[in-house]
């Protein structure tokens, strides 16, 4: 019987003796990609490389496989707090299947160009573009992959995409205030720019229209918690029966200049609703009426990809994940 090794790292020839498999049937049982192999074995090998404390050589294992278990993920930036609640899991859920992450943070549209001259020094197995300042072309030429996964709402022949269908939690937040007796309303918008936020703010404009609820303004915010407080404490503002903001965190900052007449006014001044439901909204500080998708599906989703390569290959494929609105305190009259 091997013994643990006191000197030296074990190897594979190691595990696979122990386990009392050849090199080949132990290296499938312990790759993180499925590969055939009988479970009473790879139950074996799993065990033999618990007791020697085998780790594999990735390195090795990337000459092999020709991956690198690396996956680029590219964001404008995290600040948001639905960054924070989204990011937190994928990584997680990414580690699950041994890969790793890595964020690349462009911010603005010359960082993209900048990137491109320079170029990256990275490999990895794909990339998951979420920056809307970042197309499936670009993402390619960054890293010399056709891996790419479009987030950010941007549509490729090339590419296939996964968004959640938000017309669908849109019309029951806009149903919702028009059977309580809206009948104005303002629009806290995000970056125009976005091709997300452009389809998200069409999706509203058509829903109010439809239940004859008037739109008396537009403002615009980042979707951060200070532009929230920055629009609502302007003198632009003005009294409407209801306030939509396209992210919980401005709908958080409108929440914090008109604390008193949104949750101490019996009735309301005006109801609210936030978009994202991030998690600070289920808690009594933040009680907010909001639009969300479930993240578990959404993550499995990219998850699919990322598992099963060839899938990248499905160019121009679009997943959609639906979307839902729950009430709050913020919206109850």
């Amino acid at each position: 019987m091997i013994e643990p090794r006191k000197l030296g790292q074990p190897t594979i020839a190691d595990v696979a003796e122990l386990a009392g498999v050849s090199r080949a049937i132990a290296s499938r049982a312990l790759s993180s990609e499925p590969r055939p192999v009988s479970a009473d074995k790879r139950e074996r090998v799993l065990q033999a490389a618990r007791t020697l404390g085998y780790k594999p050589n990735l390195l090795a294992r990337s000459l092999t496989t020709k991956t690198v278990n690396l996956v680029a993920v590219v964001v404008n930036h995290i600040h948001d707090l639905s960054d924070l609640d989204l990011f937190d899991h994928l990584i997680s859920e990414i580690q699950s299947i041994g890969k790793q992450v890595i964020f690349v943070r462009v911010g603005s549209s010359e960082r993209i160009e900048e990137f491109l001259r320079n170029g990256i020094a990275y490999h990895v197995d794909a990339a998951l573009v979420f920056s809307d300042f970042a197309n499936a072309a670009t993402v390619r030429k960054m890293f010399r992959n056709d891996s790419v996964l479009m987030l950010n709402g941007m549509r490729d022949d090339g590419a296939p995409a996964i968004i959640p269908d938000e017309l669908t939690g849109i019309a029951a937040a806009v149903a919702d205030a028009a059977e309580k007796g809206v009948r104005t309303a303002i629009l806290v918008t995000g970056r125009s720019a976005s091709a997300v936020e452009q389809a998200r703010v069409g999706h509203y404009k058509a829903e109010l229209q439809r239940h004859g609820i008037s739109l008396i303004a537009e403002m615009r915010g980042d979707y951060s918690y200070q532009s929230g407080r920055r629009v609502a404490a302007s003198p632009a503002w003005q009294k409407a029966d209801a306030v939509f903001c396209t992210s919980d965190a401005m709908a958080m900052g409108v929440l914090d200049v008109h604390r008193n007449a949104l949750l101490e006014n019996k009735p309301k001044s005006f109801l609210l609703y936030g978009f994202d439901d991030v998690t600070l909204a289920e808690y009594e500080a933040y009680p907010i009426s909001s639009i969300g998708y479930d993240k578990t599906v959404y993550i499995k989703e990219i998850l699919r990809f990322l598992s099963t390569p060839k899938e990248f290959q499905s160019a121009g494929m679009l997943v959609q994940v639906p979307t839902y609105f729950v009430s709050r305190t913020s919206s109850r009259k």
